[in-house]
């Protein structure tokens, strides 16, 4: 069934549009093969310095069991998107090990331009105001802490709006004439000497800038409430899924874990090994599983903190297969009344003008209309976020 609307999303590291019934398609970021082109031009200019083959066996590099950067191997990765203010405008933020960029792709990726670029500072979760054009997003700092920033639209610069030992993403500006922002939050717990220890469970916190007061919205012990967004009459969406410290005991995989320890400590000697190998000879031990090696790290994302480990495709003509457990629901909570399940195994979401829902289970797109029915929008893989453009932008 095809959805006559306009969607992008990410999906391993790329932007992809899908407008209307056309099929989906890729949008390269100009500015990150600009960067990945500078590093190969930089490498080719001092390649003369590692001389020959002896000079490169003997290179400190190699000593030290350090292979020489590939320029074109750079890690460059766009880590978010939303909608711009203007019709068929996507932000996006782009990173490098060494940097961070906000880039805008207008008339659905017929341009682009940087919006603004830091060396330090990490941003993520972005969501534009479409009344004002400021920009919220989820600054990311060490020591496990994050922020919600705030950009002006006459970029004056990055302000962080919240502060403290915690772990503030995901923001979402509320539809209205007060500049508030809804967003997740979760407490950093630390041992006694100050190192991190983990998360509380995410909340569901409101953030009045005009005032600065923060209140909370919706918070489970027993529950995570992940990327909230709030609608005009104030009809609240999230993302519940339980909560896990990762320090549960589960006898099964407690004597899983005895039993394949013989083996595991043996294939880490192995790859051990086989990195030496390939340092010192340029060969490796051995020749198998390659391919079948990055195909492995492809199907596995970190998602809000939990390793997501990607299933097989559904045969054709069946439903995809949910990328995250069923315990992961949307919910819909109305002023006044009890919160009500929207769907199941829904890894991210976003809401259309029409006040529809479209969201992913990280195989495919599907959309939910005010009469609760469903349909699938298009299929695909590792989706991690999911973003509802104008109609209009087509």
């Amino acid at each position: 069934m095809n959805c006559n609307c306009n969607i992008a999303y990410l999906s391993q590291g790329k932007l992809h549009l899908k407008i209307g019934e056309e099929p989906p398609r890729v949008v390269e970021s100009q500015y990150g093969q600009t960067i990945r082109d500078r590093a190969v031009k930089a490498q080719q200019r001092h390649a003369w310095k590692s001389g020959g083959e002896g000079d490169k066996f003997l290179s400190s590099e190699m000593l030290w069991g350090k292979a020489a950067r590939d320029g074109a191997a750079i890690r460059i990765a766009i880590t978010s998107i939303c909608r711009g203010p203007g019709a068929g405008q996507v932000y996006y933020s782009l990173e490098t090990d060494a940097m961070c960029g906000l880039l805008a792709v207008d008339n659905l990726g017929a341009e682009e331009r940087r919006v603004w670029s830091n060396n330090t500072q990490r941003l993520r979760h972005l969501n534009v105001n479409r009344d004002r054009g400021d920009l919220a997003c989820s600054v990311e700092h060490k020591f496990g802490t994050a922020n919600i920033g705030v950009m002006l639209a006459d970029g004056t610069g990055l302000m962080e709006a919240t502060e403290g030992d915690s772990y503030d993403t995901a923001p979402r500006w509320v539809p209205g004439e007060r500049r508030r922002i809804v967003y997740q939050s979760a407490g950093v717990g630390r041992n006694r000497d100050g190192h991190y220890a983990g998360l509380s469970p995410y909340s569901v916190q409101v953030l009045d800038l005009d005032s600065g007061e923060v209140e909370c919205l919706v918070e489970e012990p027993r529950h995570d409430l992940l990327t909230p967004q709030m609608t005009k009459d104030g009809t609240l969406y999230y993302i519940r899924r339980p909560y896990v410290t990762g320090r549960e005991v589960r006898p099964l995989t407690m004597v899983k874990d005895v039993l394949l320890f013989p083996f595991r400590m043996v294939n880490a000697i192995f790859h051990y090994l086989d990195f030496f190998s390939m340092t010192y000879s340029g060969k490796k031990l051995t020749t198998s599983g390659g391919a079948r090696g990055r195909e492995m790290d492809m199907k596995q994302m970190m998602i809000w903190g939990n390793l997501v480990q990607a299933q097989n495709a559904a045969p054709a003509g069946e439903e995809p297969v949910d990328l995250v457990p069923k315990s992961w629901e949307l919910m819909r909570k109305r002023s006044g009344a009890p919160a009500q399940v929207v769907a199941k195994g829904v890894l991210s979401f976003d809401i259309a003008e029409d006040e529809s829902v479209i969201y992913s289970n990280g195989n495919a797109i599907f959309r939910v209309d005010a009469s609760g029915a469903r349909e699938r929008i298009l299929l695909g893989h590792l989706i991690e976020q999911v973003v509802a453009l104008d109609a209009a932008g087509k």
